[in-house]
């Protein structure tokens, strides 16, 4: 979207708000596909922008659910539930019950005792339910996962587990990793592995969930290029893996970033001990890039003016409305003729922006949400909410 169609947008859009462009979603998944190839499938993670969901272009095979609240989301939505990988770390045998009611596509099973659950809630229903095995990040481990030699015993164990039926693996190690070697090095362990648990446990490990973790840039005014290059350096090792087994790529932030602009409004401005303040009625608590410290990086932001006037190019310190000096967007930016009225629009904010933030600190409002195509124009999906209605007494 460029500047031009968001100055005509932003009378009807209103502050603070965000909208997304469909087409420069869809787009962008398709500029994936195109690199990984038609064997590779792709998996919308959801939590970078469950408003998205309505709208998924159908390049998206899977989509990666983490939670009861993105259940309900997508149960909400109407999606199609086989096209759901049920995820998260945290799984109650309540979770699990609810999505085997749904008939989730996927379950993954994270410690053995989410292996416990699901096979106990398939048996009870004379059934196997796919579960793909999650491995723990083969370089130290963390919460998310299990040792690889936990995962083998599984397997030399699923005998006894009736309820489900191990479909293959998952693998995820982080995200925001600019450099192809890291994903190289996952994707040639993956493929050994595979090799392994045939040729060691008499077992076909029949699909791969992986999430690449493929890096956005925020603060770099070629970002677009930056990218599509990380995706070039990966295609070869990516549709290698896709031969041997049937390979899923997940990825959220990647996908989705580039589609979201948040618009926000300059209230006040002033100048304390020579540097220049305005004061917008966002906030962090409403906008939120992976890396910003303290405002410290400066992303793309289109600078809306109320009134045409030149009263020359400043430097200014950008704050929201919450009541802590962290509330600072950006410090040092520059804008010719910035004054109050004025609308602030911050680019790629498409994933976790519009969800990480503090939504609630201080009971500011919630922005209006809205979405964006060539084709359909702009479409409201969601009115301004005020957070008092999560602070209303129970009577």
């Amino acid at each position: 979207m460029n500047a031009e169609l968001l100055k005509a947008l932003a009378p009807q859009l209103g502050t603070p708000s965000y909208i997304f462009d469909l087409d420069e979603f869809e787009r962008r998944a398709e500029l994936v596909r195109r690199y990984f190839g038609e064997k590779t499938g792709l998996c919308f993670s959801i939590k970078a922008n469950p408003f998205l969901l309505g709208r998924l272009p159908e390049v998206f095979d899977k989509i990666e659910v983490c939670s009861p609240g993105e259940l309900t989301v997508c149960e909400k939505t109407g999606v199609d539930k086989s096209k759901i990988i049920f995820s998260g770390v945290n799984k109650t045998e309540k979770d699990v019950r609810r999505a085997a009611d749904d008939e989730v596509g996927t379950f993954t099973a994270e410690s053995r005792l989410h292996v416990e659950l699901i096979d106990r809630e398939g048996a009870s229903r004379g059934k196997a339910l796919p579960v793909l095995l999650r491995v723990t990040d083969v370089k130290g481990g963390s919460q998310f996962g299990m040792e690889e030699r936990e995962v083998l015993d599984i397997i030399d164990h699923r005998a006894e587990y009736p309820g489900i039926e191990i479909v293959g693996i998952h693998y995820f190690t982080g995200t925001q990793k600019k450099k192809a070697k890291p994903i190289e090095r996952e994707l040639e362990y993956l493929s050994g592995l595979i090799d392994r648990i045939k040729a060691e446990h008499g077992f076909t490990v029949g699909r791969v969930e992986y999430g690449t973790g493929l890096a956005v840039d925020y603060f770099d005014g070629d970002a677009d290029a930056l990218e599509e290059a990380r995706l070039a350096s990966i295609s070869e090792p990516i549709r290698a893996l896709a031969e041997k087994a049937e390979l899923t790529v997940e990825m959220g932030r990647f996908f989705a970033a580039p589609c979201g602009y948040y618009l926000t409004k300059v209230i006040d401005a002033k100048t304390n001990y020579d540097v220049n303040y305005v004061i917008v009625d966002g906030g962090l608590n409403q906008l939120k890039y992976d890396g910003q410290l303290q405002g410290m990086q400066i992303p793309r932001i289109v600078h809306i003016k109320e009134q045409d006037r030149e009263d020359g190019v400043k430097a200014w310190t950008l704050c929201g409305s919450l009541c802590t000096t962290a509330d600072v967007l950006a410090r040092g930016a520059e804008f010719d003729s910035l004054a109050i009225g004025d609308t602030l629009v911050f680019c790629r904010t498409g994933a976790y922006s519009v969800t990480e933030g503090m939504a609630v600190f201080l009971s500011r409002e919630m922005p209006a949400v809205y979405y964006y195509s060539e084709k359909e124009g702009v479409t409201k999906i969601r009115e301004m909410l005020y957070s008092d209605v999560f602070n209303t007494p129970m009577v």
